[in-house]
């Protein structure tokens, strides 16, 4: 089955091969390739366990398996809220903004901060009907009142 790259960040590159998508972490020349290796692990770790977390409050893809430096997890079929949300009308908006924050509210009262939460991070199934939180990789545990504000600023400016 052949390979396409979804996307690259500074972090990670997402390859989707079929119905999965691996998000595999990319090695650092400027660090101590041992260092590079165990930061990786870490953060590969730490991605997956808040991921496995966030999966029984709201819905995000399903991880299919786990190694040192690569998630792979169920594809999802469908746009980001980037790419279409201006373009809706009023009140589908308003549905899926109100969905939004209800899910946000559950993800917050879990213990989660997503720490990266824009549009891009969210995916519309329109055939599901469903909205999914995705890149959790900046994301960390805590119930702190000042890092729940900050996603929401977060949120706000990249709706602005």
């Amino acid at each position: 089955m052949p390979e396409k790259i979804l996307a690259q960040g500074a972090e990670a590159i997402l390859i989707k091969q079929g119905g999965v998508v691996n998000k595999k972490r990319i090695e650092k020349s400027y660090r101590h390739p041992e260092l590079d290796k165990e930061i990786i692990k870490l953060r590969t770790r730490h991605e997956s366990r808040i991921l496995e977390k966030a999966g029984k409050e709201i819905f995000v893809p399903k991880i299919k398996k786990v190694d040192s430096n690569n998630i792979e997890m169920e594809f999802i079929d469908g746009k980001k809220l980037s790419e279409f949300l201006d373009g809706m009308k009023k009140p589908e908006q308003k549905k899926i903004l109100k969905q939004f924050g209800e899910d946000l509210a559950l993800l917050h009262n879990s213990g989660i901060i997503h720490n990266d939460l824009t549009t891009s991070n969210m995916i519309w199934s329109s055939r599901k009907k469903k909205l999914y939180f995705i890149d959790f990789g900046l994301s960390f545990h805590s119930n702190h009142i000042e890092d729940k504000a900050v996603d929401l600023h977060l949120l706000k400016q990249a709706l602005e």
